[in-house]
């Protein structure tokens, strides 16, 4: 569990600089370079990454059971995967619905596959991971909402409704089908082979 944790505090922590110290975070790449300072950032991800994958691994041996969830949150957490599945997808095609309207597509991705996974879950291991992305998540899409209004209002991005961005009916169709083609791939292929859990099954 103590590389679980580990995991969990050096990759979130490297992803949370936005969140609680954006203006330290200005000040550091205006002094040493954006690069360096991405480039750190990276590796301390990375070093989380696999931390948090051994650490879950490990704790997957050995399970701490906290509840046994009905077998209905399984057919939840499969639709909240294809929602999470589109945002994902979303976040990468301009003038969509969900990236005009609702923004950060991908932090509202990781918020709903965080979400699936707990409530199929009851491990303690499960808690402390999805739980900890569900949270981190939540603060981000908090904070970068925070950072859109500021940024609006200071440079007068949006004048009025009819410069505000539109969102495109064939880029939503796009991001839907692939999201859903994507969460497919997952839930019936790559969940049971990379994973070793079929969520289908």
């Amino acid at each position: 569990m103590t590389w679980l944790i580990l995991g969990m505090i050096l990759f979130l922590g490297a992803h949370s600089t936005r969140i609680f110290a954006d203006n330290w975070r200005t000040r550091t790449m205006a002094a040493f370079g954006e690069k360096p300072f991405k480039g750190v950032s990276a590796l301390l991800s990375l070093l989380g990454f696999y931390a948090l994958i051994v650490g879950y691994g490990e704790a997957r041996l050995a399970p701490i059971i906290l509840w046994s969830p009905p077998i209905a949150t399984r057919h939840i957490s499969a639709l909240l995967m294809l929602l999470s599945s589109i945002l994902l997808v979303a976040a990468y095609i301009p003038s969509n619905f969900f990236k005009v309207r609702l923004g950060h597509p991908m932090v509202l991705s990781v918020k709903v596959w965080a979400l699936a996974h707990l409530l199929s879950n009851g491990n303690l291991a499960d808690v402390i991971l999805f739980g900890g992305f569900l949270l981190w998540s939540v603060l981000n899409f908090k904070a970068s909402r925070a950072r859109d209004r500021a940024t609006a209002e200071t440079h007068l991005l949006v004048v009025d409704e009819a410069e505000a961005p539109v969102s495109k009916l064939s880029a939503t169709l796009i991001s839907v089908v692939a999201g859903a083609a994507v969460w497919g791939v997952i839930a019936f292929v790559l969940h049971a082979k990379v994973v070793g859990v079929s969520p289908m099954g």
